[in-house]
């Protein structure tokens, strides 16, 4: 009874010591890195996994060597393979956390609530991928390591090295669509086709990445609803980018309008409207007639915004104001169905006579710039070279 009180004691003590000593060193690195990311980070997440693994392994040492009067008994044996497995589970604790804190500082150093995040947003994609990753890998190897601990399963493990060809080819059938999405999940960390906080028309839903997981991704719309799609779906179906390359987006606003509408004065009330509002950011501002078939023409108005938030609300606003503008300056402009009766002579008086005087066309030079998309300035040049190809000079062709 005496020395089970000893052994008691002795544990107690150990872990007395060593919480005490953990306790100093956290105090100390707190003090010492108040300026260093690093040891903030060591401080927050790593002191717990610190203080557990430091007190199992001190109580550890104080039972094995308290109980050397009962070597070979079942109690020890038991009571130290139960520390064993605790001071495994603690260490693989521990080694997450550093990795964590590590990812962590890593991350610190790409911020992405600044305007240009594409970079950033990519590397904290991986980064939190491999985090789940090697978590997963941590704890397999500590389940791993503490089966092996057990002699019954080291006397298996012979038989299942020997049928592990049969047992891997039947997991692999029945987790078939499991691994697909762990490995969709790591192509899209690394493949840079899709990246947090990216802004991406999936199913017909309009949203950002909100969650990029190994098996799933979470899709916030813009009405902050979620969709849970599978990673592998973002490897075999189209799906909208719209932040691939930048945040900057163009957006269409059409109209159905008569052919009465002055074109060139919807242009200039287009280009007077979106300079006066702060969601456009003066790259594009283009209105064309697209199409003129059914007895009224469509026109569309094509406009940039720094990102696809503010290209929705200047959308909404220049829609609303041309329809607006359209109904209180120019009423005869709206669409409207007509019926005429006469002979086909044009000779009433009340119908429509072609002029006579030849119509003036306007050269290409003369064309303004809210009239093309491809070209007339610095931005449409530069679309019109991705879409069509630099043109070569004459001599260089031959």
């Amino acid at each position: 009874m005496q020395s089970y009180l000893v052994t008691a004691v002795a544990a107690l003590a150990a872990a007395t010591v060593a919480l005490l000593l953990v306790g100093v060193v956290h105090r100390v690195i707190r003090r010492l890195g108040r300026r260093s990311l690093l040891m903030t980070e060591l401080t927050d997440h790593s002191h717990r996994p610190f203080q557990v693994a430091a007190t199992v392994l001190a109580v550890q040492l104080a039972v094995r060597f308290s109980t050397r009067y009962a070597v070979g008994s079942p109690w020890r044996q038991v009571l130290l393979h139960a520390l064993v497995l605790t001071m495994i589970a603690a260490t693989a604790w521990l080694v997450a956390s550093l990795l964590v804190v590590v990812e962590d500082t890593a991350l610190a150093r790409f911020r992405v609530d600044v305007p240009n995040n594409r970079h950033a947003r990519r590397v904290r994609t991986q980064v939190v991928l491999l985090r789940r990753l090697t978590i997963a890998v941590i704890v397999v190897l500590a389940l791993g390591v503490m089966l092996m601990t057990f002699p019954e399963v080291r006397g298996i493990g012979a038989g299942v090295l020997t049928s592990a060809g049969v047992v891997a080819a039947v997991a692999a059938l029945a987790a078939q669509s499991l691994l697909g999405n762990v490995f969709a999940g790591l192509q899209l960390a690394f493949s840079d086709a899709v990246r947090l906080d990216d802004v991406v028309v999936v199913e017909g839903e309009w949203g950002r990445i909100e969650e990029l997981t190994l098996s799933y991704v979470v899709v916030q719309s813009w009405d902050d609803r979620r969709l849970i799609l599978p990673t592998s779906y973002f490897t075999k179906t189209p799906f909208q980018n719209w932040t691939r390359t930048e945040a900057a987006v163009l957006g269409t606003a059409e109209f159905d309008v008569d052919w009465a509408v002055p074109v060139q004065a919807m242009r200039e009330e287009l280009r007077r409207q979106v300079e006066s509002s702060e969601l456009w950011d003066g790259r594009v501002c283009v209105l064309q007639v697209t199409d003129a078939t059914g007895g009224v023409i469509k026109v569309r108005a094509l406009v940039s915004a720094a990102d696809a938030g503010s290209l929705w609300d200047l959308r909404c606003l220049v829609r609303e104001h041309l329809v607006a503008w359209v109904r209180d300056h120019q009423p005869t402009a709206l669409p409207r169905t007509r019926a005429e009766v006469g002979d086909a002579s044009g000779a009433l008086p009340w119908q429509a006579v072609r002029s006579r005087r030849p119509v003036r066309r306007l050269p290409d030079t003369e064309m303004p710039d809210d009239a093309r998309l491809f070209g007339g300035s610095e931005d449409g040049e530069a679309r019109s070279e991705a879409f069509v190809g630099r043109e070569e000079p004459a001599d260089s062709r031959r």
